[in-house]
């Protein structure tokens, strides 16, 4: 096991997403989960410990994607106030700015664990912002019905209805899904995950940039 390890790229993650819907979805209040984060990052940073103490050597953590642009949420927390909402990408502003409250101690706690650990290599991996690029654009990766909106649901302003989910009658869904960013009100289609995946693969959305750490043979492997 140890030299599987040794010589694989580990992915951990998307840790947190379940440990935040459920309890917003319950209502809870943000400030209820807040304190939420600090545990959820302190069973990331014991997970990532035991696999280096394990033999891992090559770690990619991912941030949390943008819950403020979901379906699910933007239905969940429709309101009138037009300051909650961001006027660029229509996303809710303060929910995302609770995903950069998980996202700089995540970034802190990987940080103290990188200085611990020369020896590992340690990528940050934003989903966050290789997923914005897709809401602020959503025309030029080819999301031409929107980047809020589900392909799958159960109708309503973004195609989301809690009581009717995808895949249950009568909920409808698109023969198109490619043109969508969202799926089904809480995950994204595979043409969204595909140029989330390019952003990190081949672009500018990993801290160290993983172009830098491998050839062009192992990304395409």
């Amino acid at each position: 096991c140890r030299e599987v390890l040794q010589s694989s790229l580990l992915l951990l993650g998307e840790i947190g997403g379940n440990d935040y819907n459920h309890p917003f979805f319950a209502g809870q209040s943000i400030e209820e989960i807040q304190q939420y984060v600090s545990p959820v990052i302190g069973t990331i940073a014991s997970f990532i410990k035991e696999l280096i103490e394990l033999g891992a050597v090559t770690l990619m953590v991912p941030r949390n994607l943008p819950i403020g642009c979901s379906s699910s949420y933007l239905t969940l927390f429709k309101g009138s106030n037009k300051e909650e909402y961001d006027p660029e990408t229509g996303c809710l502003t303060w929910l995302n700015k609770f995903v950069e409250y998980h996202s700089e101690l995540l970034r802190n706690e990987l940080n103290l664990i990188q200085q611990l650990n020369p020896h590992a290599t340690i990528i940050y991996a934003d989903y966050y912002n290789a997923a914005m690029q897709l809401y602020r654009s959503p025309n030029k990766f080819g999301f031409t019905r929107g980047a809020l909106s589900a392909c799958c649901g159960g109708g309503g302003s973004y195609n989301y209805n809690p009581s009717v989910l995808c895949g249950i009658p009568p909920s409808t869904v698109s023969g198109e899904p490619s043109l969508y960013v969202n799926w089904d009100g809480l995950h994204l289609t595979e043409a969204a995950y595909r140029w989330i995946f390019r952003g990190l693969f081949e672009g500018p959305y990993t801290i160290p940039q993983i172009n830098t750490l491998c050839g062009s043979r192992a990304l395409s492997a």
